[in-house]
């Protein structure tokens, strides 16, 4: 068993970073992330020799992580949503070079600057792709401090697994606020480097080339079609999901992070009224579960999707149960978080008293 800690939810993602066998975090600071940072500077180095090192701008940190991941280190970045935006022609870089590193996104209220309160207006660019080109990101969704511990250790796993950037997609709640941790035991930094990794040339060895640069477009059509195959075997694979009541549930809610976890006392207030309600929380939002909303939306009355924003995961879920049942909505924007009682009041309006007309 692991040490068992009161801890913030942004400290305990940066303490996960050191236990993880972390080689380096390059970043910069932005609301309401940065005590990543501050944690790392205080903590890191002393312990493991990891280096944490704040960049000039979100640009410099995203390709500081490129030459990193391409010498076949473990590394990691964070910020919130403007400065994510600032990473995305990075990011495509690292995608189309097939190289493995961690990202997490504590979102905040925009567009524009915005606000520094808690959203999740951030899902289409995480889980569509948010820079140029064809690629994708295997994206987590922690509603939990704890799980801002664990989705750094799975996330590094799934990254290096496919050789493929992951993000963990969280919020300025989850990230400023405490509960107990239980911390996995520290990992060593790793000593033995991967075959594909630019370590420098020796003797008898072939030299190792890592880019996102093919001039040819039958060279690059090539890898497209091999990055497009390892998305395949991801959503084979890798899908990670929560149910809760839905054996006999007639209706479901459903929401990915924070949204989830509020979604799950409003589930509570139907049940105690007398409402069959189910909570289908998706972990991994690319690769998204969307055979178990097909296979529910096939025999419920209804899906009310929540969301901290105006509507994203929710064209997700109605792809998935493909016109079977009715999908609802119900979001709020700008930083503003859904209470479990404005859910159950839409949950009523829209599903049972609207049913009755």
């Amino acid at each position: 068993m692991g040490d068992l800690k009161l801890m913030k939810g942004n400290e305990a993602l940066a303490e996960a970073m050191i236990r993880a066998g972390c080689d380096a975090y390059f970043g910069y600071p932005i609301t309401p992330q940065s005590e990543v940072l501050e944690y790392l500077a205080r903590e890191s180095e002393q312990r493991t020799g990891m280096l944490a090192f704040q960049a000039e701008s979100e640009v410099a940190a995203i390709n500081m992580i490129y030459g990193a991941a391409g010498c076949g280190r473990r590394v990691m970045t964070t910020s919130s949503s403007p400065g994510m935006s600032l990473m995305q022609e990075g990011l495509s870089y690292i995608a189309s070079a097939e190289l493995p590193c961690l990202l997490a996104n504590v979102v905040r209220g925009g567009p524009g600057l915005g606000t520094i309160q808690p959203s999740q207006a951030d899902y289409f660019q995480s889980v569509k792709g948010g820079g140029h080109g064809d690629y994708k990101l295997i994206v987590l969704a922690p509603s939990t401090v704890q799980e801002m511990v664990d989705f750094v250790k799975l996330g590094f796993e799934l990254a290096e697994k496919y050789r493929n950037p992951a993000m963990i997609l969280t919020d300025g709640a989850v990230g400023q606020m405490m509960e107990p941790v239980e911390l996995f035991d520290q990992m060593p930094r790793r000593t033995v480097f991967p075959e594909w990794a630019t370590t420098g040339k020796k003797p008898g060895q072939e030299r190792r080339y890592i880019t996102s640069l093919h001039i040819q477009s039958e060279k690059m059509e090539e890898i497209n079609h091999r990055l497009q195959a390892k998305y395949k075997k991801m959503e084979e694979n890798e899908v990670r999901y929560v149910e809760m009541n839905t054996e006999d549930a007639d209706y479901i809610f459903t929401g990915f992070g924070l949204g989830a976890r509020i979604c799950m006392k409003a589930m509570q207030m139907a049940r105690e009224n007398g409402f069959k309600v189910g909570l289908v929380r998706p972990i991994t939002l690319f690769p998204f579960p969307t055979k178990v909303y097909n296979d529910l939306g096939a025999r419920v009355k209804g899906i009310l999707d929540v969301e901290m924003n105006a509507g994203q995961m929710v064209e997700d879920v109605r792809l998935s149960v493909n016109g079977q049942t009715k999908v609802e909505f119900y979001g709020r924007m700008g930083g503003v978080i859904p209470s479990p009682e404005e859910i159950y009041e839409h949950f009523i309006k829209t599903f049972i008293e609207g049913g009755k007309k």
